[in-house]
């Protein structure tokens, strides 16, 4: 890859930025969890997701720099700065939620095909997993970003579906004040506040983007672009999480539906735009949990590949990183497994962004340390304000992280 780039491959370079904000911010752990609380709270949690978009931001900017500038990725360099015994922690936490993340989007996309040809999932898990594993070792990663990523914007139907089923505007904007509605508890809301909060900044997010710069061959030349990935991606991935609540709070929440299926999440649009729209959902949701299950995939690989020094990388043939793609593959086989004990896709998605929040400061925390170390950043390391807010989120990752099992068990997972 050269150093200088042209200005469309700059712009389809941005795609990295797409990818992760449609399979990280919209997987199917997003279309269900705002889902949800749209049909149950309105638009009153919506200020999470602003919360959320700011703080994955911030993070990614440093995990992009490190990699930009130090040509390493994350957890490589956790590993050297922490050392193994702390980053093995890191490791364990981080590689289980991931693994619990992988689940829930081989499910989702089985719920995708459930939805467009109405045979039962548990038919459509071994063929997703089957095309998860297909598209890690044979496809090339700019073609995954480019070709799922773009697909995935068929979600923004979710955004025109809000003003087609022409709200009460005044209404719906009431339902913005922080609240606790009529029939919920203060604990079932700080719940879906952790679950939500959770979603947004799930750990895979970060790994994928840094190993993800290394892979289209970053270097500080290419810090423009990374801040052009993150504010172009991860603010697509929140506006559209809220037109998701939106569109339940309008249809759903009046109706007093709870939402237990896919099916549920995409009435709103069939109401909105009939068979047109609900086309246009399903192949944003299809391309959304399946770029999220190659996120999710690729990271695990990543990560372990990362902290054991194995060598990695879509960029390399699988005979030369076999290591690497022998992980992906048990990884995807123990997914399925999983699934195939007959668990509820859906459960398992509410479960993965709990147990997320749980995990934050494993990941959050060593990366602002690496973001100020001078050994490997130089005069590149974080600048005063963004510590002062990096600081701001580690002290709401922490606080989500200790609230998250204790509100699971109170609330019984959000009922």
């Amino acid at each position: 890859m050269t150093k200088q780039k042209s200005g469309v491959a700059k712009l389809f370079a941005v795609a990295l930025g797409i990818l992760t904000a449609i399979g990280g911010f919209v997987d199917i752990g997003d279309l269900v969890t705002n889902a949800v609380v749209g049909s149950r709270f309105g638009l009153g949690l919506v200020w999470v997701v602003v919360v959320g978009v700011v703080g994955i931001c911030v993070y990614a900017l440093m995990a992009g720099r490190v990699a930009a500038v130090s040509g390493r990725a994350t957890f490589e360099i956790i590993r050297d700065r922490l050392g193994p015994r702390a980053a093995l922690a890191n490791l364990a936490g981080s590689f289980l939620i991931n693994l619990l993340t992988v689940t829930a989007e081989i499910g989702g996309i089985a719920l995708a095909f459930q939805l467009i040809t109405s045979v039962e999932p548990a038919l459509w898990i071994p063929l997703a997993a089957f095309g998860v594993w297909i598209a890690v070792w044979r496809a090339k990663f700019s073609l995954l970003e480019n070709v799922t990523g773009l697909l995935g914007l068929s979600l923004v139907v979710f955004l025109v579906a809000v003003f087609l089923l022409k709200p009460d505007w005044a209404a719906l904007g009431g339902t913005l004040v922080p609240a606790v509605p009529q029939g919920e508890t203060p604990f079932t809301y700080w719940f879906y506040a952790v679950a939500l909060f959770g979603a947004a900044m799930t750990p895979y997010e970060v790994f994928f983007f840094s190993s993800g710069a290394i892979e289209d061959g970053w270097t500080i030349r290419d810090l423009g672009q990374a801040k052009a990935n993150v504010f172009v991606g991860f603010p697509l991935g929140g506006l559209l999480s809220v037109a998701i609540a939106a569109c339940a709070a309008i249809v759903l929440l009046p109706r007093a539906i709870e939402v237990t299926s896919l099916s549920q999440v995409v009435l709103p649009i069939a109401e909105a735009g009939g068979q047109i729209a609900l086309a246009f959902v399903l192949v944003g949701i299809l391309a959304a949990t399946f770029g999220a299950a190659l996120e999710t995939t690729l990271s695990s690989g990543y990560t372990l590949a990362q902290f054991f020094g194995w060598s990695w990388g879509k960029f390399r043939r699988p005979v030369n990183a076999s290591r690497f793609h022998l992980s992906m593959i048990v990884t995807i086989l123990i997914a399925v497994g999983i699934l195939a004990t007959g668990v509820d896709p859906i459960q398992v998605t509410e479960m993965s962004v709990v147990f997320s929040a749980v995990a934050l400061p494993l990941t959050y925390l060593p990366i602002l340390l690496v973001a100020n170390d001078r050994q490997y950043l130089g005069e590149n390391v974080n600048g005063c304000a963004m510590n002062v807010i990096a600081l701001i989120y580690l002290g709401i990752i922490v606080l989500a992280s200790v609230v998250a099992i204790p509100l699971l068990i109170i609330t019984g997972a959000g009922a």
